[in-house]
């Protein structure tokens, strides 16, 4: 079958070892589903793994895409939950301590078919097309977990969130406009904060920019270049809730200002599958639908992971079969 792949690990040349071509067609165990693909959504976890990021080395070559939807063989449209749990894990999936993302042991989606256990499928809203299904496991789930699950804000209040353009940051603006909250946000560039005004935030400034006034809350992905700035725009008693650190771990924890402050650091990763349903429900009747940046099909692949490992996203970027 057709697939996009890695290779092998490449720590400091990951495009290197991306791979468009074919491999073996896939066995379905007992308790799995195959999946036929029709849409599949890129995540900065893609190039984690073609670094060889929380992947073990003898599991390459590894089929790419945690995200994606398609049909099973009786027709019905479903939507992918990417975290995999242990044998017999009960309970939140996010907090099986044996968990795995799809690409990490199960191949992925960036093919004709994906395998994963039935338990990892969702049906998917008719209302929903399938590249705008394929953005909701990761990246619009994360988002969802973070605003609605852990940060306890409330309709009026005001939001900050660090980066303007990626899959989860544009996910974060275009919820939190939807649900009555004052939604800042900081971009490196001016395209990058023009993009979240146009998806809904009230207000775009330039990284490490005084704000006008502090905020309830920071949704935090960036690390180590944002994070003093994140814990110098909260207000007291304020919130970040922090699920990535794409630029590293910070220099300073800020540890003075947080017990003055009495602030509060909440981590957050990924979400649940009862989540990713409700997700999908909230789309199905508000009308919010993900922004997408780039639709591409998978045979050009590479042109969206540059864009990516480029830091030239504008948007979720969606591969087609």
């Amino acid at each position: 079958m057709f697939a996009v792949y890695a290779a092998a690990p490449n720590p400091t040349d990951p495009l290197a070892s991306l791979r468009i071509g074919n491999r073996p067609d896939p066995a379905v165990p007992d308790g799995y589903v195959a999946v036929t693909v029709a849409a599949a959504s890129l995540n900065m976890h893609d190039l984690w793994t073609l670094r060889g990021v929380g992947i073990k080395p003898d599991q390459f070559p590894m089929i790419l895409g945690c995200d994606g939807a398609g049909t099973l063989p009786d027709g019905s449209e479903v939507v992918i939950y990417p975290v995999i749990s242990s044998p017999g894990w009960m309970g939140d999936e996010s907090l099986d301590p044996g968990r795995t993302l799809l690409t990490e042991k199960l191949q992925g989606c960036f093919a004709d078919t994906v395998v994963v256990p039935a338990h990892n499928v969702v049906p998917k809203p008719p209302s929903l097309t399938f590249p705008q299904a394929a953005c909701m496991g990761t990246a619009w789930l994360t988002a969802y977990r973070m605003l609605f699950v852990k940060s306890g804000l409330r309709p009026g209040q005001t939001m900050l969130v660090q980066g303007a353009s990626g899959g989860v940051s544009t996910a974060l603006v275009q919820l939190g406009r939807a649900t009555g909250m004052r939604v800042w946000v900081t971009g490196r560039t001016e395209d990058k904060r023009a993009l979240a005004c146009s998806l809904g935030a009230h207000q775009a400034f330039e990284s490490g920019t005084r704000l006008p006034e502090r905020v309830d809350a920071v949704f935090e992905t960036v690390g180590k270049a944002t994070w003093s700035h994140s814990a110098k725009s909260l207000k007291p008693g304020g919130i970040i809730v922090c699920a990535g650190a794409t630029s590293g771990d910070a220099d300073r924890a800020e540890l003075q200002r947080l017990f003055f402050l009495q602030l509060r650091v909440v981590g957050s990763t990924m979400g649940t599958r009862d989540e990713l349903r409700d997700l999908l429900s909230f789309l199905d009747i508000t009308g919010l639908r993900p922004h997408i940046g780039a639709v591409l099909p998978m045979s050009d692949a590479e042109q969206g992971f540059k864009a990516m490992l480029d830091g030239q996203t504008a948007g979720k970027i969606v591969f087609t079969r």
